[in-house]
């Protein structure tokens, strides 16, 4: 599992996790959009809460999450939960249906920082390419003509969603507290990658080693 603020890097590093892992990544926000877009008995029940400009419940994410984790490749292969669980009932209902991390990363950035990452984050529309102003700087004038802004991406909005990250990572934190790992993510991405990366190799080597010569 990983876990961080807005703008923590958390994407990044998820992209280059799965792609040297090779792992399913499992968003939670990606799930919810894709079982509406498809029609199933959850994603119907999830759109009349979002149409209403309601949160889903716990109950309905849950049960998409469980069912993701369950399917054929997720077992195979394994799992990075990316975003989620959000709050202690969210990971006590995870922990009933036996989905156990073998670790859980937090990403950890001082608030200055991510306030700058966010407000400076410009879409555009054309592409759906995410840039920054500071950071990643639009290619040619005309893309930078065309950028916009995502009406959340203020710096009073980001700040209210910090609040709501920091008090449910900290319930998060005390189901997982012994198999935690926190990281500086205000580190370049690559650095940070290093990190997680030794962290899941060695994790690797002992569930090698515990399985013993049958494995091989």
């Amino acid at each position: 599992m990983i876990s961080g603020a807005p703008a923590s890097g958390k994407g990044t590093q998820c992209e280059l996790i799965t792609k040297k892992y090779d792992l399913v990544h499992v968003a939670a926000g990606d799930l919810l959009r894709a079982e509406v877009a498809s029609g199933t008995e959850n994603g119907k029940r999830a759109k009349e809460f979002m149409e209403k400009g309601q949160l889903v419940p716990n109950e309905i994410v849950v049960m998409m999450v469980k069912d993701r984790l369950s399917q054929q490749d997720s077992e195979e292969k394994g799992w990075l939960l990316d975003g989620y669980p959000r709050s202690q009932s969210q990971a006590t209902a995870l922990k009933s249906f036996g989905f156990d991390p073998d670790i859980f990363i937090l990403l950890e950035v001082p608030e200055e920082i991510l306030v700058e990452r966010v407000v400076g984050r410009r879409l555009d529309p054309v592409t759906g390419k995410i840039y920054h102003l500071k950071y990643s700087p639009p290619e040619t004038e005309e893309i930078a003509a065309r950028l916009t802004q995502r009406f959340d991406d203020t710096e009073e909005k980001v700040k209210l969603r910090l609040v709501t990250h920091n008090s449910n990572v900290e319930d998060v934190l005390s189901m997982y507290g012994d198999i935690t790992v926190k990281l500086d993510g205000s580190q370049p991405k690559l650095e940070v990658f290093s990190q997680i990366d030794s962290i899941l190799s060695e994790l690797l080597e002992k569930k090698v080693a515990a399985l013993g010569p049958v494995a091989a």
